[in-house]
């Protein structure tokens, strides 16, 4: 399930701007919720900043704590670095690949398209959110989707990374090759989120 409670607030407390809502708010007030946010600020344990770092990789993809772990999991079982791999997997989901092309100002609206059937995976209409998209695979918005104003709006200051590219009028995308992890725009230490899965 989508998370539903308050993003501006849930952004201040992770320092990753989830919406661009959020991202507004944040430039106004840095600082995390409550009372005590503006104060002094306490080191963190070693455990504390792990912690951290994976809530805000999970809220940037938006997944439920189980989602989250289970991809760790199988990103364990691959060959390969294990925060590579992590990241690949998460990058394959079809709502992360909707919001990476542009067609949705955030990984809520994104799900939104997908959960509504604005979505289709080579040819075929997916509502799926965790669908996992491999290279090669087409992916394009419905007739109705084109016209809808958050689509439209987004798309006019989209910038696809450098592993994605579109199709046509812009209607389409695949992904080129897989991704580095550099190239993958998220605020999160992943190295720390699989120190803190290995405890």
């Amino acid at each position: 399930m989508s998370y539903r409670g308050p993003k501006a607030k849930k952004s201040r407390a992770l320092g990753v701007p989830l919406t661009t809502k959020a991202a507004a708010v944040m430039n106004r007030r840095p600082n995390p919720p409550g009372q005590h946010g503006g104060g002094r600020k306490r080191q963190k344990s070693g455990y504390g900043e792990q912690l951290l770092e994976k809530q805000r990789l999970r809220f940037q993809y938006n997944l439920k704590e189980k989602q989250l772990r289970n991809y760790y999991k199988k990103a364990k079982r691959n060959k390969g670095n294990t925060a590579t791999e992590f990241l690949k997997i998460l990058e394959s989901r079809l709502d992360n690949f909707v919001l990476r092309v542009g067609w949705a100002p955030s990984i809520y609206a994104a799900r939104q398209l997908v959960v509504h059937g604005h979505i289709d995976v080579n040819g075929k209409r997916c509502s799926k959110p965790g669908c996992m998209i491999s290279i090669g695979d087409v992916i394009s918005l419905r007739a109705k989707a084109k016209e809808l104003p958050l689509v439209t709006s987004s798309l006019q200051s989209s910038s696809p990374p450098a592993y994605i590219e579109f199709l046509a009028d812009k209607n389409s995308a695949h992904f080129v090759r897989q991704p580095g992890v550099d190239e993958i725009p998220i605020i999160c230490r992943v190295n720390m989120v699989v120190e803190y899965y290995n405890r």
